[in-house]
């Protein structure tokens, strides 16, 4: 890390540090709705319920639906959250996994 960046982020520590002790008001708050909260925790168990109703492997669900297996486990365990087309994905390979084997298998054949 160069200085200048070092600097940068020693800055921002002091920032966070007032801001933790009431001393300063932070640049900016994110608010999630009720929804958006359930959302993001229900991600891991989500991922995982759709592999698992597909009777797939880590390796063969993420080449299925076209990702990494490194994003898959990082679903799974909770590191990171599908965004809005990935998690529609996961809700129907969940509920209609008969519908995701046909659409995507032969996808992934004709490819």
């Amino acid at each position: 890390m160069d200085r200048i960046h070092f600097k940068a982020l020693c800055e921002s520590i002091r920032q966070m540090k007032k801001i933790m002790r009431g001393e300063m008001k932070p640049s900016r708050v994110t608010v999630y709705s009720d929804a958006e909260v359930d959302a993001i925790r229900a991600a891991p168990a989500q991922a995982r319920v759709a592999r698992k109703t597909l009777k797939l492997s880590q390796g063969q669900f993420a080449a299925l639906i076209g990702i990494p297996v490194s994003t898959l486990q990082g679903w799974e365990q909770g590191r990171r959250q599908p965004d809005g087309p990935a998690r529609a994905l996961l809700t129907i390979a969940a509920k209609r996994p008969d519908a995701v084997l046909e659409a995507l298998h032969r996808k992934a054949r004709a490819g």
